[in-house]
């Protein structure tokens, strides 16, 4: 007996509070991004060793909107180097990955498989991604330049 596989769903609700989580993620870390556009660098450490730096850089900023460049630098050799451009929607309070790994405007369901290899939910992914990233920088990160 053959079964047919389901076709992926895009499941809004889930879109729509990862964007949202997403926000308030990027506002604790950001919050003059509206009045100051800035760069703000996060070290991430495990004891002395440096294991990375998290770079958010405001690059567009607009009445409603602002773009925040994501980038990971002085990270481990071994490990592939992330960054992604991120619109922040202030009106409705969402952020959501607009850009990755060079590829831009994510629609929501591909077919697979497809020519680029993205996966059916690839949208949904990347901002799941975003917010462990964020999480992950607010719970373990800190300042890089000593506070004086």
């Amino acid at each position: 007996m053959r079964r047919t596989r389901e076709r992926y769903r895009v499941d809004l609700l889930e879109l729509q509070s990862a964007c949202e989580a997403n926000y308030l993620r990027l506002m604790r870390l950001l919050p003059e991004m509206r009045n100051r556009p800035d760069t703000r660098r996060i070290a991430m450490s495990q004891g002395d060793r440096l294991l990375g730096v998290l770079v958010l850089k405001v690059i567009e900023s607009c009445p409603y909107t602002t773009t925040v460049q994501i980038s990971q630098q002085d990270c481990l050799p071994w490990l592939p180097v992330p960054q992604m451009d991120v619109r922040v929607y202030h009106d409705a309070r969402m952020a959501e990955v607009i850009s990755a790994e060079h590829a831009r405007r994510f629609r929501g369901i591909y077919s697979y498989p497809n020519a680029q290899m993205h996966q059916p939910d690839e949208k949904n992914q990347l901002n799941l991604f975003l917010g462990e990233w964020l999480g992950h920088c607010l719970a373990c990160g800190h300042e890089l330049e000593p506070v004086v």
